[in-house]
């Protein structure tokens, strides 16, 4: 977890004594007395995402992880590693980091989940300009929330503090995350057929993808700030784009086990028109009807206060889906009931049709 790392500290302010007793690490700007604050901020909450398997605390040279072979075969370990992006700026402009953890661990496990995995471990990386132990606090906070929502362990990470290297109130953040599946469960989508149904999982907005063109329309263009309060939104712009990415683990992992569910696709960043197709076998193609689900405000507002055509929309963001699972047509309506019982908004949003492998959008 974010804290156990190596260059770390707070700022100094440089004096004639530092110069006569010698120049140290922290008058560098690396300061490990506020690194080690740093891991005791965070070692309770990081203990709290810990499950079953889980085989050393906090603090050793490696997270140590052990795997239940009484319920897996052939386990097949399926990794991912992502980051959040340049929605960190906006974490930035309002001064709130206690979410930018949750899209964190959205983007790893959710990618995982495509293959059927359950998430089991996460790690973490956070580079810091200059490290205040109540943000790395709040950062990880955020990332054991997304542990917990997605039901793995947070076992370890690194913090690194670079002085002259990123700006002092400034971070990026990557994760990492391990996986596992029976080998004979993995899913593909290479039994996918034609009138198969798209069941789409509804995206909380736009999750962690299509930032920066966001950023330009809205505070470039519109020249609104983080603390302008649309009615259209029903919230500040900032509140908007700071809503954390869903996680679906919980909601599709166990309907992999009760349904035929031959394909499942993460909506990131190219959006539907581009992920559906990386699951298709060759010679079929997704119809996916445009109005069957509703899109959220700010994707309307993005379009026509930026003038982009809806072709480039759909291929920045995800529209208002953010997962999506490909079954059966038989299953589809018990699929959807089953995720709306879970409290899971959920459409029928298209088929699968004979074609060349791309999506096509209909009325």
């Amino acid at each position: 977890m974010a804290g156990m790392g190596a260059e770390n500290s707070a700022r100094r302010v440089c004096t004639i004594s530092e110069q006569e007793r010698g120049l140290t690490y922290a008058d560098s700007g690396v300061d490990i007395t506020a690194a080690n604050r740093a891991v005791e901020l965070i070692r309770q909450v990081v203990r709290g995402t810990f499950r079953p398997g889980v085989l050393a605390d906090i603090g050793g040279f490696g997270g140590l992880f052990a795997l239940d072979t009484q319920r897996y075969r052939e386990p097949v370990l399926i990794s991912g590693t992502d980051g959040v992006g340049t929605k960190l700026r906006v974490a930035f402009m309002l001064d709130r980091h206690d979410t930018v953890g949750i899209d964190l661990v959205a983007m790893c496990a959710n990618d995982i989940l495509v293959h059927g995995a359950e998430p089991l471990f996460f790690l973490d990386y956070l580079a810091v300009g200059c490290l205040q132990p109540e943000k790395v606090a709040a950062i990880v906070r955020g990332v054991a929330e997304g542990c917990r929502q997605a039901g793995c362990a947070l076992i370890g990470g690194e913090t690194a503090e670079m002085p002259g290297f990123y700006d002092p109130n400034e971070y990026d953040l990557a994760g990492f995350v391990v996986g596992v599946v029976e080998r004979s469960q993995v899913i593909t989508g290479a039994d996918i057929q034609p009138g198969d149904v798209l069941v789409g999982c509804a995206a909380t907005g736009l999750h962690s993808n299509g930032y920066s063109l966001a950023r330009k329309v809205l505070f470039e263009i519109g020249a609104y700030d983080v603390d302008n309060y649309l009615h259209a939104l029903g919230r500040t712009v900032g509140e908007e784009l700071l809503v954390p990415t869903r996680i679906y683990v919980r909601s599709v992992l166990p309907l992999l086990s009760r349904y035929t569910v031959r394909g499942l696709v993460h909506i990131t960043g190219g959006g539907l028109v581009e992920n559906v197709p990386r699951i298709l076998p060759g010679g079929l193609a997704a119809r996916i009807r445009r109005g069957s689900w509703p899109v959220p405000p700010v994707f309307g507002l993005i379009q026509d206060l930026g003038g982009v055509e809806e072709a480039e929309m759909f291929r920045t963001f995800n529209m208002g889906i953010g997962f999506v699972l490909v079954v059966p047509p038989t299953e589809a309506d018990r699929v959807v009931a089953d995720l709306l019982a879970k409290g899971e908004p959920t459409y029928l949003i298209g088929e699968v049709v004979r074609g060349e492998r791309n999506v096509r959008l209909e009325d």
